[in-house]
This record gives C-alpha cells, structure tokens and sequence, in this order.
C-alpha cells in the first residue's frame, strides 16, 4: 500500500510563487492574508487563480500559526512534497557545459543555507551538496530565504562527504577548497573549467577530511579588519568569480 505523499507549507511570495510555476500540481491550497490589497498582493491572487488553486482568505494571526513565524508576507500554502531530487550522478550526467557544484561542509543555519541556494541558483551552479550528518535540511525557512531557489536547484544530502569529493575528483572534476591560510587567492586559480567549490561553516571552517580530500586551496583577499565572510556571501563571490571566468576565459 503506497503511503500518502508528504505535506509542507511554503511561506512568501517567492517561494509559493515558484511553486505555483514549476509545480502547481502539487500545491493543495493557498492562505493569503485578506488585509493585504496592494498591487503585489493582487497580482499573486490573480497568478494562484491562473493556476487553478484553491486560494482562503485569512489573517496575518492565522498565517503565523501556519507557518511558525512572523514572516510570510501574507502568503502561505500547503504542498505535497515533491519528488527527492536526483542523484549527483545524474544531475552531473544532465549537465549543460562544465560542471559547477557548490559544496557545503557544516552549514547548519537554514537562513544562510536558503542565501546559498540562492546564489547557487543566480550563478548558475548545477547542484548544492551537503552531508547529511552535518547540514540542515530543506524546510519552509530555507525556502523563503531561497526565493524560489530551492525549487529549482538540486540540494543533495550525501552520507560521507570525502567519498562524494573523491567520485567528483573521478569526474575530473577539481575539487577546489576554501581556507582564511590558503597559500593562493580565489583570483589566481582557474575556476573556467568542471570545479567544485567546498566552503566550510563561518568560523568553525572546513572539516579536517574535507580539508584533506580537496585538491586545492584557495582564499578571498580580505582588505578590512574583519577576518571572514558569511558563507553565503562567500559562495555568492566564489560561484561568480567561476561564473566570470566562464564568460571571459583566461589567454593562454
């Protein structure tokens, strides 16, 4: 007997929007907050409506409850859970040019792991990769910082991070690290072809392991008094410093 499919609630008008684009099959019903009239608000009606959605009016008190938080901007909807993503393997196998892969080692926060799906999405990363033993997962939190992102780029939770790192590297895929005492900068290495970037949790870093498994180091140049980046930003700056050298590749 197939057990019922699993139901979240998406929070924010780019989340529940995305959802609505990609997949509206999947969402069962939408709460709007009836208080809300502006221009904004009518058109996301008027896109809930296109798509056949069952839309219930509420209050800012009700969608609170429904969601956990505060923050859902008057938009809140239940959804049956969409299918996993596919394996690495075959999101690498699907891919368009060289690989780009974005790897997480210890991001627990979902706000800063939602910030990275959304500059993974926006660079054009083709997957995001975390351990399950050491990653929060997809949750309505992440999805709202997302923006729509976790919709739409593959988040692959793997069982031991090194051997994942070791199948890219048989891709030949580089596996290019990220440490404050890196010898080289970002800038100086080249990011044009298949690469995979590993960025560790904001202070604690990379796993020794992890550390050890990547084929390279690598640092941002840091010209101010603080010591490092958030991880989101950092992925924003290493994904589009890949991205650029894509568009320009390097003489010689």
């Amino acid at each position: 007997m197939n057990k019922p499919a699993a139901k979240h609630v998406l929070f924010g008008f780019h989340a529940v929007t995305v959802r609505l684009k990609t997949a509206p099959e999947s969402v069962q019903e939408v709460h709007v907050d009836s208080s809300r009239r502006d221009a904004r608000m009518r058109q996301f009606r008027e896109r809930a409506e296109a798509a056949g959605v069952r839309l219930i009016d509420s209050d800012a008190a009700r969608l609170a409850q429904l969601v956990g938080n505060p923050r859902h901007q008057g938009v809140a909807a239940r959804c049956t859970a969409l299918a996993p993503r596919h394996s690495l393997d075959e999101v690498l196998d699907d891919a368009e040019g060289a690989a780009l892969v974005l790897v997480l080692d210890g991001v627990t926060d979902p706000h800063n792991l939602g910030a990275c799906l959304r500059v993974a999405d926006g660079a054009g990363a083709h997957a995001v990769v975390a351990p399950k033993d050491h990653a929060v997962g997809l949750n309505a939190t992440v999805a709202k910082v997302a923006s729509g992102a976790a919709e739409t780029v593959p988040y692959l939770m793997v069982t031991n991070l090194a051997r994942t790192l070791g199948e890219l590297k048989e891709r030949d895929i580089r596996v290019i690290g990220t440490s404050d005492d890196a010898a080289l900068t970002l800038y100086e290495v080249d990011l044009s072809g298949p690469v995979a970037l590993v960025l560790g949790a904001e202070g604690a870093g990379l796993r020794q392991l992890t550390r050890k498994t990547c084929d390279e180091l690598v640092r941002i140049p840091m010209a101010g008094a603080v010591e490092s980046l958030n991880v989101s930003v950092a992925a924003g700056v290493c994904l589009y410093e890949a991205a650029r050298q894509r568009r320009t590749p390097r003489a010689g």
